[in-house]
């Protein structure tokens, strides 16, 4: 057993997984409008926070996580284990004095930023490669430490004179690792294999700490990454018919494995604290991490976008991350904003086996998406939003109409039913694949309307949710 490297092959295999893995890591590591002083930056880190022992009884958080999960090993396979998690870190700001030393103030104003005091994140893994045939029976128990450190870092201004420094400081943290596989009864290789990962730091809280404390000496956003270089992973998610009793008395507790990498592959897993499906990925059209996957990317965008000066220099002196997201919004081309109004996929994926083209794996694992749509409604000359029609109690409906907006529950949501008896205007009449029948509009007296008609983004109401009005 090794703690230290892994071989190639399991490092290009654990790097597939480890673009997921890192959203799981930074997931809420800084949030909008990514400023310390914003209230939702001042309780830091939800997920996957492991606590020392001594504080379990003071909050309701753990120090363990515990994974279960099925595999089927064959002869000779080796086991790659990944444990990630973030080392916090205090940080404090320090204004040079004329003197040359230094003195601790709260702010350090500069030409681009505002450094401020600020909990940083310091990435840290945990490495072991063991023989599956190992791990039988009380397995094997690999214990970690991160030692307590101070480093310092000068901070110049424009010129390139030092007027001040920060200070890191981070406290003493110690692991255990523990893993073990045990075979199920029956006819099958399948083996449980049980990974835990403990938080062991001995530290007694004085009167009065509170959790800042224990953080310091927490192992935060904790996740595993498995690997097996010989046979397959099963999932719990959607185990094969014969596993399901087996993948149900799996224990998972603070944690949830799941198969990781390109669909079709079996040999990875990510154990996260936050629910996954199997399979996760990132979406194509995100630009880059924003560290608040509770958001959508268009909207941080636009807000981030949106900030005041003042506010940017804030958060480019809060965390390099937060920097970089203020950069990579104000560098953002509008083609590739637009990419993240939306996309469909499941659409193509379903079809696909009707495609003139070949679908072959793409370059990121995914499906390769042929040039042209499996169905184009500009170029299918059957469709035509602006002149088609449909008929109302007998009489034609189509751009331009006047009609009665009548909503059905069955229809619609509770904000359209305010919309009842008020008379609106048809833009198009629109088809979809399945034959249904959506006719956009637009109210009347609705001040946005030459607006909403600009953008094109109408209501969409049914046939029989609309009165033809009588010229």
């Amino acid at each position: 057993m090794t703690t230290t490297t892994f071989t190639s092959a399991a490092e290009a295999r654990l790097a597939v997984a480890r673009q997921v893995a890192d959203a799981v890591l930074f997931e809420g590591y800084v949030l909008y409008p990514y400023r310390a002083s914003a209230a939702k930056n001042r309780l830091r880190w939800q997920f996957g926070v492991l606590v020392p022992p001594s504080w379990t009884a003071a909050a309701a958080e753990h120090d363990f996580q515990h994974t279960e999960v099925l595999m089927e090993p064959r002869r000779g396979a080796v086991l790659s284990v990944e444990v990630r998690f973030l080392h916090a870190q205090r940080r404090t700001v320090q204004r040079a004095r004329p003197d040359g030393g230094f003195e601790t103030v709260g702010e350090l104003r500069l030409e681009d930023r505002v450094v401020v005091p600020w909990d940083e994140g310091r990435e840290e893994r945990v490495r072991v490669t063991v023989p599956v045939g190992e791990l039988a029976g009380t397995g094997t128990v690999v214990p970690f430490g991160r030692p307590a450190g101070e480093e310092s870092e000068p901070v110049t201004d424009a010129a390139g004179t030092v007027v001040g420094r920060l200070v890191r400081r981070r406290e003493a943290v110690d692991g255990v690792l523990r893993l073990s596989a045990h075979p199920l009864d029956g006819p099958y290789t399948t083996q449980r294999l049980s990974v835990v990962v403990e938080n062991t730091t001995a530290w007694l809280p004085e009167e009065g700490a509170g959790r800042d404390a224990a953080l310091s000496r927490s192992l935060v956003a904790t996740h595993t990454l498995l690997h097996l270089d010989a046979g397959h992973f099963l999932s719990l998610t959607d185990p094969p018919e014969w596993a399901r009793a087996a993948a149900a008395a799996c224990r998972n507790l603070h944690t949830w494995p799941v198969r990781a990498g390109e669909p079709a592959s079996r040999d990875l897993v990510l154990s996260s604290p936050i629910i996954l499906e199997d399979h996760p990925a990132i979406a194509p059209e995100s630009p880059g991490p924003l560290y608040d996957a509770t958001e959508i990317d268009e909207i941080l965008a636009l807000r981030t976008a949106a900030l005041t000066d003042e506010e940017k220099r804030e958060a480019r002196g809060t965390d390099d991350r937060a920097a970089a997201v203020i950069d990579l919004t104000e560098s953002m081309p509008a083609e590739v904003l637009e990419r993240l109004h939306g996309a469909v996929r499941g659409l193509r994926e379903v079809t696909a086996p009707a495609l003139s083209a070949p679908v072959s794996a793409g370059a990121d694992g995914g499906i390769a998406r042929p040039d042209v749509p499996w169905w184009d409604p500009g170029a299918d000359a059957s469709v035509d939003p602006a002149h088609d029609h449909v008929l109302v109690d007998g009489r034609e409906v189509r751009a331009g109409s006047r009609v009665v907006l009548r909503p059905r529950l069955r229809h619609t949501d509770a904000q359209d039913l305010f919309l009842t008896g008020r008379r609106a205007l048809v833009e198009a009449v629109l088809h979809d694949v399945d034959g249904g029948v959506h006719i956009a509009v637009t109210v009347e007296d609705d001040p946005g309307a030459d607006i909403r008609r600009e953008q094109g983004r109408y209501l969409y109401f049914q046939p029989d949710e609309l009165d033809v009005e009588t010229p």
